[in-house]
């Protein structure tokens, strides 16, 4: 996929969004995580991570045709982080937590929160789609709380 393209689906989700993030386009993350979007929020950006989507719509999927897509559900979700108006009281609730399965707690209520965001940016017909991502985005969250999706 051309990076005109991706700059398009970025370009058309962030203005559907009304969202004033600033956007930066990578290939790979650098961490130890297999992350496809990270939201800073001491710089209001969101970085993607187009080669670590691709892997993750391969892992999923088996394939890339459906990358535009993955691509565009992975952007709406880190949206849903950038316009949380929760985002900072839930960090500090993380933060000041001495409990670690309530941080786990409060770690997935940050997530579904991005992912609630998230499905109002994306069309219906997708929303399928979106859920298988949601399903494998959550997986590990549900796990450490051990319980089930």
């Amino acid at each position: 996929m051309k990076d005109l393209q991706i700059e398009n689906i970025v370009d058309q989700i962030l203005s559907q969004s009304g969202s004033r993030v600033e956007v930066e386009l990578e290939s790979f993350f650098s961490g130890d995580r297999f992350a496809g979007g990270k939201y800073n929020l001491g710089t209001h950006t969101i970085t993607l991570y187009i080669e670590e989507i691709k892997a993750q719509c391969l892992q999923i999927f088996s394939t890339l045709d459906s990358f535009e897509e993955y691509l565009a559900v992975v952007f709406a979700h880190e949206i849903g982080h950038a316009e949380d108006s929760h985002l900072v009281g839930l960090i500090e609730q993380m933060d000041a937590c001495n409990n670690e399965h309530d941080r786990k707690g409060i770690a997935l209520k940050i997530e579904e929160n991005a992912w609630e965001y998230a499905r109002k940016l994306i069309p219906q017909k997708l929303h399928p789609l979106m859920d298988t991502i949601i399903h494998y985005s959550l997986q590990p969250y549900y796990e450490a709380l051990e319980i089930s999706a």
